[in-house]
């Protein structure tokens, strides 16, 4: 009985295998083209079919000017613009000076005389596959079906409501664009030609999501942008298989070198002119349709300590400003650890005044400081996302009022010190000028806390190292994550602790291409008046 059951069992793991392996041919059957109906009746059922439970589904059957030869015009209601669709291809089709002898004697070539001379749309195609018109139908644009003629004809009208270009909120800056990307893959593209009117700007459309069928925009500076580069994110993308690409983080999983890593390696933005400065430096960028929030590959770990207003602006000030951010990076991670270390540890570091002055705020508290940071360090994340999530004026009063409160009642209470709630306000501050970083910064907070509490500075150190090491061992599409300290490329140094002037970068960074390409030829002379000269 047991070999019999053994034998079934393994009939059925034979089966099982047989489906997977047939499923791919299953898939490319579908994928291969299916020519259109000829005759009216065929194309109405077949529409019927697929179409099937679909009220928004539209179609209309209207006489080809003054002959008695009838097309079917097909749209999604609420997708495609009623005034392109009426006026670019219902009016023409209706208006049309084409004789009656003239449509029957050319029946089989109607649809290229009427692509020809009756539409006056410049994006007027022709297709032969039935999938690919239902896919143009889902997208917003409008097919005409021409009985006699195993093609259709496919015109944009797509017209659906957008969100205005704004200032994007996450990325708010004094100086600089206010203009942000939107859900539009159309208008974002059109967003970095306003800032790139270059041929060599180039844009290839793909298509992920078995079911959601979202257009994707892979861009790039064609000599500048490195081919491998290129050829490593086509090929990643491709292989993505999923029902629905809904947003770009799902893309962003998916082709992340180190999904488990806290440090992100992709990058993202929402200003244009942030994207387009990266395409600059030899990166590739990843627009998906739906969403206003742009891809950017490779990403470096400076680029979190980088802002687009650092670019604006002068160089002194923008050098100052990264310094304060490198800085704030550090206080963000180490700054409740340090505060736990010290007091459970080296208390003889501490100025003898500061000492008996935390000494006597600890006198009443009945948690070790261990216990306080990580009260303090939760309630702070439980506010923050709070305010975020509760409508916009009544987050603010959370937030604010909320930490006042619980800040004040907790001294007055006994249960935190007055030195503990200063740093976690300090950290809080610290952690909101480093936006990239600012979801992955308490896991580091909580770690650096609990080994400060167990080994004191020394796991502090121990811990640091193994950061940095984990650091300099990441990759983002084969670019060294750490580049330019390691490996260490002095030439990309101009951009990475301050920046120089914008005449003195005359090289793009060679961290992403391995290539000196040159981007300025250096600064006007001056003549001895200090103006430059004439041309």
């Amino acid at each position: 009985m047991f070999s019999e059951l053994k034998r079934k069992a393994k009939q059925l793991k034979n089966l099982y295998k047989s489906q997977q392996k047939t499923a791919p041919g299953q898939n490319e059957a579908a994928a291969q083209p299916e020519p259109i109906p000829v005759t009216l009746t065929e194309i109405k059922e077949k529409l019927s079919s697929v179409f099937t439970g679909c009220d928004d589904f539209r179609t209309r059957e209207i006489f080809i000017g003054k002959s008695q030869k009838k097309c079917l015009i097909t749209y999604i209601d609420n997708l495609a613009n009623n005034e392109l669709l009426n006026n670019n291809i219902v009016r023409p089709l209706l208006l049309t000076e084409l004789p009656e002898n003239f449509i029957l004697e050319n029946s089989s070539k109607l649809i290229e005389i009427l692509a020809d001379r009756v539409f006056c749309d410049s994006s007027i195609e022709m297709k032969d596959d039935w999938h690919k018109t239902i896919e143009s139908l889902m997208s917003g644009d409008t097919v005409i079906f021409v009985p006699g003629n195993s093609k259709a004809l496919v015109a944009a009208s797509r017209g659906w409501e957008a969100r205005s270009v704004s200032e994007p909120q996450t990325e708010t800056v004094v100086r600089g664009p206010r203009e942000g990307f939107i859900e539009d893959i159309g208008i974002n593209c059109a967003l970095l030609r306003r800032k790139l009117k270059n041929p060599n700007l180039k844009m290839e459309r793909i298509t992920l999501g078995r079911e959601s069928k979202t257009p994707i925009c892979i861009c790039y500076l064609q000599g500048i942008a490195d081919q491998k580069l290129i050829e490593e994110v086509k090929s990643r993308l491709s292989k993505i298989d999923i029902d629905a690409i809904l947003e770009s983080g799902y893309i962003e999983e998916m082709i992340e070198d180190a999904p488990l890593s806290f440090f992100p390696t992709v990058g993202n933005s929402e200003k244009p002119d942030v994207v387009a400065g990266k395409i600059l430096e030899g990166r590739v960028a990843i627009i998906s349709d739906g969403t206003p929030i742009v891809l950017t590959v490779p990403y470096l770990f400076i680029e979190t300590l980088q802002s687009s207003e650092d670019y604006y602006s002068s160089s002194v000030t923008s050098s100052f400003l990264r310094a304060i951010r490198i800085v704030c990076f550090y206080v963000s991670i180490l700054l409740p650890g340090l505060y736990v270390a010290l007091l459970g540890f080296h208390q003889s570091v501490l100025p003898l005044n500061l000492l008996l002055t935390i000494s006597a705020s600890q006198e009443e508290i009945p948690f070790s400081p261990l216990v306080e940071a990580l009260f303090m360090g939760l309630t702070f994340e439980i506010l923050q996302e709070a305010g975020i999530r509760m409508p916009r004026a009544i987050g603010q009063s959370i937030s604010i009022v909320g930490a006042l409160v619980i800040g004040e009642a907790s001294v007055r209470a006994g249960l935190v010190s007055d030195p503990m709630v200063i740093i976690t306000a300090t950290t809080a501050i610290t952690t909101f000028i480093l936006p990239p970083l600012q979801r992955v910064l308490p896991f580091f907070r909580l770690a650096f806390t609990v080994i400060a509490n167990v080994l004191g500075l020394l796991g502090i150190f121990l811990l640091l190292i193994a950061m940095v090491v984990h650091m300099c061992s990441l990759r983002s599409f084969g670019v060294p994550y750490m580049a330019p300290l390691a490996p260490f490329v002095p030439a990309d140094l101009k951009d990475v602790f301050f920046r120089v002037p914008h005449w003195a970068m005359q090289t793009r960074p060679q961290s992403l291409t391995w290539q000196e390409t040159s981007r300025v030829k250096g600064r006007l002379p001056k003549n001895k008046k200090g103006l430059s000269p004439k041309k």
